[in-house]
Parts: structure tokens; sequence; C-alpha cells
């Protein structure tokens, strides 16, 4: 099946990005409640509500164009969908990274580079061929 490692990756980041915007909008509070205190001596202390919103907001984003993107990659071939996503998930994985290095939760960041690496290398098969 053509695109079969580009489509498997697209569902990875649906099934990560969804799953995680969704918790975000059905538990602010709780999600709130860990960040404030995860990042309670960090610069990003005041920035919390903020940051959860846009996180949340482009986790569901990347979430949606990655169930686009691996439907129109399989039916039509097109990357239009998958390359956004891939976008959204890159730009969604560095400001995680950057939140966990800020909060020196170097394990948390580890996490965040092992989904980082998969969706840079979807990136690179998408874009290969331009």
């Amino acid at each position: 099946m053509k695109n079969l490692t580009e489509i498997s990756i697209l569902v990875m980041l649906a099934i990560i990005m969804l799953q995680s915007g969704v918790d975000k909008l059905t538990d602010r509070k709780g999600n709130l409640d860990w960040m404030t205190s995860h990042f309670a001596k960090s610069p990003l202390k005041s920035m919390v509500p903020m940051l959860l919103s846009v996180v949340t907001i482009m986790e569901l984003a990347a979430g949606v164009t990655a169930v686009l993107g691996a439907v129109t990659l399989f039916t039509s071939g097109n990357t239009t969908f998958a390359e956004l996503s891939c976008l959204l998930s890159i730009a969604n994985f560095m400001a995680l990274l950057f939140g966990q290095r800020m909060a020196k939760d170097y394990v948390g960041a580890q996490t965040i580079v092992i989904h980082l690496i998969p969706t840079i290398f979807l990136m690179y098969l998408l874009t290969r061929n331009i």
C-alpha cells in the first residue's frame, strides 16, 4: 500500500493530539492546576492559563488535520493536510519541549522528543520530492 508509513504516523499524531486536546477541554481545571504547580518555579508561571489555551487549540488543530491528512493521502495522495498537521504537531511538540525544559522536567522533555522524532521524519517523507 502506498504511503503506509506516512498514514501510520498521521494516525499516531491523530491519537496523541486529539486525546490530549480533548482531555484539556474536558478537564481544563485539572490540567490548569497541574500546569500551574508544574511551572510554579519557572519564568512561564504567569502565562500558564494562556499557554494552556494555545496548546489546546494547537493540539486539536493538529489532530483534526492529521485525520484529514491520513484520509486524503489514502484517497488521493494529496499531502496538504498531512503537511499542515506536521507543522502544527512540530510547533506543539517544540512548545511543550521548551516548557518542560523551562520547568526543569528533563524526563518529561525526553518524552516529548519521542513524539517529535517520527513527526519530523514524516515531514521529511512528505516533502522529500518537492
